[in-house]
């Protein structure tokens, strides 16, 4: 007898890349059209410089789930590799980037790799899926924190180290109206950290 579910199965088809916490990989391997390398290279170095640079930062600011991204180029000049760790879905990763100025660095990119239709062609996921090679494992420093949450930690660490710098913090610390707040070892490991 056959088991039965009553499972609605996702709008999403399940994506290669493996996942590590709330962190999620994608490596994609594609082979350079003959005597695109050097092309390959510029467009490259222009995407991590200059304006295209500063638009692409801005672009990364908004979406808010990149964690790193690395490209390279290997095998005589014959093969290409991007590699990332981004928060949330795939499917999502993907929209998200075609709808910012990372899409037309995607579009200039990838046009070196063979049979690249483009980032607005309805096909392009699956074309990723196609060259995507998922890690045979994929382990991360921080699983549990997305980037907004790394974000939202170095703000509030910089303000706090604002704080700290403070003759009104210092003076705080030595009023004994604070001693029952300042002797709590939550107050205490708060001020060790701040100062490892």
């Amino acid at each position: 007898m056959a088991a039965t579910t009553d499972a609605t199965p996702s709008a999403q088809p399940e994506r290669p890349g493996r996942t590590d916490g709330v962190c999620s990989e994608f490596t994609v391997f594609t082979k350079i059209k003959p005597g695109h390398a050097d092309a390959l290279r510029k467009d490259l170095a222009t995407f991590a410089s200059g304006k295209a640079h500063e638009e692409t930062r801005a672009a990364l600011h908004q979406i808010g789930t990149l964690h790193d991204a690395r490209t390279v180029i290997f095998d005589n000049d014959t093969q290409f590799m991007f590699a990332s760790v981004f928060d949330g879905s795939w499917d999502t990763y993907i929209d998200d980037f075609a709808q910012t100025a990372v899409g037309a660095e995607f579009d200039r990119m990838f046009s070196h790799s063979e049979g690249f239709p483009g980032m607005s062609d309805p096909g392009v996921k699956d074309w990723f899926v196609a060259h995507q090679a998922p890690a045979k494992t994929f382990v991360t420093s921080y699983p549990d924190l997305t980037v907004q949450q790394i974000w939202k930690d170095q703000r509030v660490d910089d303000a706090f180290e604002d704080v700290l710098d403070t003759a009104e913090f210092r003076a705080m610390l030595d009023n004994p109206a604070n001693a029952a707040l300042v002797g709590t070892p939550a107050f205490q490991k708060l001020l060790e950290e701040a100062s490892a």
